[in-house]
């Protein structure tokens, strides 16, 4: 690994939210939402910051989906995750 590579993955390392501090970034509809969702098996991946407010990405296995702030769920999200390994 390079050093710009290397300093990139360290940087990235200690930007890692825990899941308890993504949990805390969700709106009180998206929480509901999640928890309608949980009992189907998904989980709550991450929290992004967007103009529109915060955006939970959710996942079930390999299936991905997005809850919007207002706890609109989008099952079809058009979102690409970035493999980390």
């Amino acid at each position: 690994m390079t050093q710009v590579a290397y300093q990139i993955n360290e940087r990235r390392n200690k930007d890692i939210l825990k899941h308890d501090e993504h949990w805390d970034l969700t709106t009180a509809d998206q929480k509901l939402a999640l928890y309608d969702l949980h009992r189907f098996g998904y989980r709550l991946l991450f929290v992004r910051h967007m103009l529109t407010g915060p955006v939970a990405v959710i996942s079930q296995q390999d299936d991905i989906a997005a809850i919007y702030a207002d706890g609109e769920v989008d099952l079809r999200p058009k979102i690409t995750l970035r493999d980390i390994h």
